[in-house]
């Protein structure tokens, strides 16, 4: 798609990135699951807890690839692409392949050892987008985590 915008986002994104956040929530069937406000995510942000790159399309906010640094013992320095969110009204128009492409030249920029990322077992159309980068899919390891109540119980 013609006249598409990437760029690194500000702090003034937060609130359109945050909408994009909770329609990839509904999109997921866990529309209650958004926590976190723009407040907190505006301290995050200014703190380089994440970064992240927009898409603009006609001045809008129409996409954004939200990723952080991380660490691996084997490996060094890593990028952990946390979500790739297209807005529905703007998908399979090859948006999300730009700022896919935004952070993969980042990571060469940044030389990092490794770029990874998540996918739902369900969501066919992000595993046929991720394909077409001939993604390596492991299914050897397993998800785990403990949520804020868990970790308050602790």
């Amino acid at each position: 798609m013609k006249d598409i915008i990437i760029r690194k986002g500000t702090v003034d994104d937060i609130p359109k990135a945050l909408d994009l956040v909770i329609e990839l929530a509904i999109y997921e069937k866990a529309p209650n699951e958004v926590e976190v406000s723009v407040e907190e995510m505006t301290k995050n942000f200014e703190e380089k807890v994440f970064d992240f790159f927009v898409a603009e399309y006609e001045n809008e906010i129409v996409g954004i690839a939200l990723y952080y640094y991380k660490y691996s013992t084997w490996k060094g320095r890593c990028i952990y692409l946390d979500d790739i969110i297209v807005t529905e009204k703007h998908r399979n128009k090859g948006i999300g392949m730009q700022l896919m492409k935004a952070v993969i030249d980042l990571a060469k920029q940044e030389r990092v050892r490794k770029l990874e990322w998540q996918v739902l077992k369900w969501n066919t159309p992000a595993i046929e987008f991720y394909k077409k980068l001939n993604t390596v899919f492991d299914d050897e390891w397993l998800n785990c985590k403990l949520v804020y109540h868990q970790l308050q119980e602790f």
